[in-house]
Parts: C-alpha cells; structure tokens; sequence
C-alpha cells in the first residue's frame, strides 16, 4: 500500500463487510494532545481479533501473539472506529485474524481513513484453560 493509499480519505467502509466492533474514543481515551492511546487501540484489536475466533473455535479463546501491528494514521477523540476481523488461518488449536480499522473524521463530509492493520492469534481453550482442538466446520453446521 503506498503512502498516498494510507492517508488518502475514503467515502465509504469496506463494501460487503461489516465491522466486528464499532467504538468512539473518549477524552479519558487520548494524551493531553488528544491523540488515543496506542494502547486503547491495541485493546480494541484484541477484542475484535477475538470474536470471530471465538465462534469458529466454538468457545473460550486466548490471545497467544501479536504476529503484526502498524498504526498507519494517529486516531482522535471524537473519531467513530469500525473494526472488521477476518480469519486467515485455522490451525490445529490456533486461529489466525486480521483486523483492519478505519476512522470516520468529519462525519458528515464522509472523510474515512485507515488508521491500523494487525494480525493476532489465538487458542481455543477450555473450561481448564488449557488448548483444545479447534472442532472442524462441519461440527459447527
């Protein structure tokens, strides 16, 4: 993705997708700059990252790795962020999720920008916190 793709506004979300999560950062959120917390938006991912982990593993998931993360524009109090997950890799106990979120700035001039990409994994668990298989699909049918 070029640097003009990265900060170059959008006018609408990912066609065809909806979002995971969608959050507004707070003041309690943000630096005295205003500028949320890389640490805010980490937490968020994680959320996110999890929920279509959790159905496909049909219960209780563990975040294991942060396999990437790059704040690729700084988020603002007052930015409405959507989040879209998407699983990339079903292994024995682990899966594998991208998550993509996109702030909508000035909303009534429809100005959307991509402000983070990563990839977490998780491990499904069970009631012992220990891994357990991830069921195949068919099961979950």
């Amino acid at each position: 993705m070029s640097t003009q793709e990265q900060t170059t506004p959008r006018n609408s979300l990912p066609p065809g997708k909806m979002p995971e999560l969608r959050v507004m950062p707070a003041p309690s959120d943000a630096n005295v700059y205003g500028d949320v917390f890389g640490g805010w938006i980490m937490a968020q991912v994680d959320i996110a990252g999890s929920l279509p982990a959790t159905r496909r593993s049909n219960g209780r998931v563990a975040t294991v790795a942060v396999n990437s993360f790059v704040f690729k524009n700084p988020v603002f109090v007052g930015d409405l962020l959507s989040f879209y997950a998407d699983i990339v890799k079903v292994g024995n106990t682990s899966i594998t999720v991208n998550v993509e979120v996109y702030a909508e700035r000035n909303r009534l001039q429809a100005n959307i920008v991509k402000v983070t990409e990563a990839t977490l994994t998780y491990v499904a668990t069970g009631p012992d916190r220990k891994p357990r298989p991830v069921p195949p699909l068919e099961s979950l049918l």
